[in-house]
Order: structure tokens, then sequence, then C-alpha cells
């Protein structure tokens, strides 16, 4: 008997599988779109196989690939470019079969010498945007007859070269350089037609239709298979979880493959996604997480400002009196906060500050003892001049220390905490009403209100900058 955790691993392994082929189709796909995007740019390429790198230049064999796709991108040869490398080839059979002297040999040269005159003026490299190519060829040529640097024009040069005195000195010399320096350039110019609604012939779709219609089957099927897996989940909410596939099946914007490339390629375990989609993550949330902060925070306070603009404090405060205390749980709150943060003061501060409370009280009462004048008599008195220092530092002990018993003793005496707590009570609810007094409450609401204003400045600062700090921060993997 299989057991269940094993039927899952083999579903998870079927279903990996199939993301595999599924993902490895759309690669295909989105490669073939990539040649056909840059197919028109690197047709030279295609038409030649020749790679150049600075000075060197070699030449990869490949199949006839722009005969089998140049009808799909409407591109034909150029009638009078064609024309003249027909010429060429006439040419050339002309001199094998009568020689340069023969009649058919010079009425050819004429024609090549006014089609040479026509294409440096007419310029039928520039439909297809080849009209660099046509100035290699002028600079070729010239270069050829004349020598570097040379500035006679092209027309002349082409029709020393095509002259029967030219060519008879070596004929196939001559011959073998148009071939090997000039035609493959004159063979990169096409045509390519327009079709009725004023674009360039593009019949891409012809290819693409097959994988557009798997993908349509395949994404119908896979969110109609989640309506099945989660029932509360709509066909229309499974078709917007996989909203990336819909990228797949349109046919403009074609280089938007790439992002449904790309996440099959994940889900298929075929590359990691992980690293830039916490970078993406991360500034996308650090965004979003300043934006929020900074509306929350401006927010809450801009509420408060209006609330204590009109009187809030002072009613709260007048409530706060009036108003009968809700005991919950038979417990004095404010009397056990009171003498926990008495008993922290006292038990783990004070130690650690003696010496800086002894400091104070020992400056305290060199000033009140500078102002009486046996204190001031005794330091002049030889020998006994120390004796105010001595005494001095004895005060302050006795001080210290009894202040601190004293303190500890009302601690643990429960009275005195009874007393302490009433008399914490008291002091707020007689702070209250004084406040209510004259114009403190007035006051204290303005001085709020501006300290409001410069918080909220100063805050959405600070958040701004800690932001750009968090943006900052590498993003850990």
């Amino acid at each position: 008997m299989v057991s269940p955790l094993n039927q899952q691993l083999s579903a998870r392994r079927k279903n990996l599988w199939y993301e595999r082929v599924m993902a490895i189709i759309a690669v295909a796909n989105l490669g073939l779109v990539g040649f056909d995007l840059t197919y028109v740019m690197w047709r030279d390429f295609w038409l030649r196989g020749t790679i150049a790198i600075g000075p060197i230049s070699f030449t990869v064999p490949l199949p006839p690939i722009t005969q089998w796709y140049d009808p799909l991108k409407g591109i034909e040869p150029h009638r009078d470019t064609q024309k003249y490398l027909d010429t060429v080839d006439k040419l050339e059979q002309e001199l094998q079969q009568g020689g340069i002297e023969s009649p058919q040999v010079q009425a050819r040269l004429q024609d090549l010498r006014e089609q040479s005159s026509d294409m440096v003026t007419t310029d039928p490299f520039k439909v297809a945007n080849k009209s660099g190519n046509l100035e290699k060829i002028k600079n070729r040529v010239r270069e050829h007859i004349y020598g570097k640097n040379s500035d006679a024009p092209s027309r002349e040069a082409f029709k020393v070269f095509w002259s029967k005195e030219h060519l008879q000195k070596n004929v196939r010399e001559e011959m073998q350089f148009f071939n090997q320096q000039i035609r493959p350039l004159i063979a990169t110019n096409y045509y390519r037609s327009i079709g009725e609604n004023g674009e360039f012939t593009n019949l891409f779709w012809i290819l693409d239709a097959p994988f557009v219609a798997l993908f349509a089957l395949e994404y119908l099927g896979r969110t109609f298979y989640l309506t099945r897996r989660f029932r509360n989940l709509k066909w229309l909410d499974a078709m917007l979880w996989r909203w990336y596939d819909l990228l797949l099946l349109i046919p403009m914007w074609q280089w938007l493959r790439v992002i449904p490339v790309a996440i099959r390629l994940d889900q298929a375990e075929l590359i990691n996604l992980d690293r830039i989609r916490d970078q993406a993550t991360q500034g996308f949330v650090s965004n979003i997480a300043e934006e929020l902060t900074e509306a929350v925070i401006v927010q809450v306070i801009n509420q408060l400002q209006a609330n204590i603009q009109q009187g809030t404090l002072s009613q709260w405060l007048l409530r706060s009196v009036n108003r009968p205390y809700v005991d919950l749980n038979d417990r004095d709150e404010i009397q056990e906060l009171t003498s926990h943060v008495l008993k922290l003061t006292v038990y783990q501060v004070l130690p650690q500050i003696k010496p800086d409370l002894e400091a104070l009280i020992r400056h305290s009462l060199e000033g009140v003892l500078e102002q009486a004048p046996l204190y001031k008599g005794f330091k002049t008195v030889p020998i006994m001049g120390g004796i105010p220092s001595q005494i001095n530092e004895q005060l302050v002990a006795t001080v210290t220390a009894g202040a601190y018993d004293a303190i500890i003793k009302a601690l643990e005496d429960k009275k005195a905490a009874e007393l302490l707590s009433q008399l914490l009570k008291n002091f707020g609810k007689v702070l209250v009403e004084e406040l209510q007094k004259g114009k403190s409450i007035e006051e204290m609401e303005s001085l709020i209100s501006d300290l409001m204003e410069e918080i909220k400045v100063n805050y959405v600062n600070q958040i701004d900058s800690i932001t750009e700090d968090i943006k900052a921060l590498p993003t850990r993997f």
C-alpha cells in the first residue's frame, strides 16, 4: 500500500516535470520572439555570418536563414542592386566565353558604368537604412583605384574600375576584389513591402500562433483546475491570480513575455529568483511603509492638534475631576505603580548615583555655610582651617544617609505608602483644578499645538531619513 506521503511526493514530482516542460516551451517561444525582434537589425550577420571585432573578422557557417525568414518579414532583393549583381554575373560569363575584347563585354561594361553612377546618385540603400554600406562601397572602390587619402569622386572610380583598360591588366584579380569586397555589401540591400495598414509586412504570427494556442489552452486548464482545487475561488479570480500568463497571449509588446518565462522557470526550479524578489519586495515595501507611516503619524498629530484647539484638553481635565473612578479588580493600580517605581528608584537607582547626589548636597551646603561669619572665621584660623571642610563632609554624609534611611522606612511602612498614594491623588486633583483657572490651560493648549507641529515636521523628516537608510541596506540572501 502506498503511503499518503509517497503519493504527495509522486504528485509533486509529476507536477514539477510538467512545469519544466511548459517552461522550456515558453523559453523556446521567447527565443523565437527575440530572434524575430532582432532579425532585421542583425540581418547582415544572418546573411553573411561574418563577425567583426575591431580589425579582426571571421565567418561563422550558417544555414540559409535569410532565404527562409525574409518572406515572413516581407523582405525581397532590391531590384536596382539585384540587377547590378546580375549584370556582374553576366559579365563574368561573357568574359569566360569571349574575352575582354568581345563586343558583348564592352556593352556590359558600359551598362555597369551607368548603373554605378545611378547607384551613387540615387542611393537605393536608403530605404533599408543601409546607406552606410554604400559609403563603404564607394570608399573601397576609390581606395582600390586611386589609393588611400584620395579625394577623387567615387563615380570616376567606378568608371575606371569598369573599363577595358583597367580590367585587362588582371581581370581575374579585379573580379575577385569585387566578389570579396563589394558584392557582400551590395547583397545586404533589400526592399521590404508595406501592408495596407501602413506598417512593414510581418508574418511572424504564423510561427507564433501555435505557441499562443498552446499557452491559451494551458491557461484555461490551469485556472479551471485552481477553481476545482480551491472551492471558494472564482474562475475570474483564478485568471487574475495567473495574470502574468496573459502576457504570453497578447500579440503586441512581445518582449514582455520575459516576465512569465522567468516566473515559470522559477516555479519549475530551473532558476532561483529569490534574490530579485527580495530586492523588489524590499524597495516596494520600504516605499509603501514610508508613505503609510507618514500618513498615519501626520493624521494622528493633526487630530490631536484639532482636539486641543477645540478645547478638548480642558474638557477632559474637567471630566477627570468630576467623573467617579471605576475600579475593575479591587486593586489600587496607582498605589502599586507608585510603590514599584519608588522601590526601583531607592534600591536600584539611588545607590548608583549616590556620589553625584553627595556632590550636589556638598555644593549646596558650601553655598549656605559660606554666608555664615563663623564658618568664614574658622577657615582663616590656623590649624583649625580644615575643620569647616570636615564639618561639611560630615553634614553631607549625615544628610544623605538620613534621607536614604527615611525613604526606605517610608517604603516599608504601609501607612506611609497609603499617605503617599493619597498625596499623589490630591496633588493630581489640585493640579487639574489650578490648571483650569486663569489662562493656564489656554497657554498649555497653544504650546502643545505648536509642539505637535514641530514633532510632525521633524518626525516626518526622520522617517524619510530612516527609509533612505533602509533602502541602502543590502538584502541578506
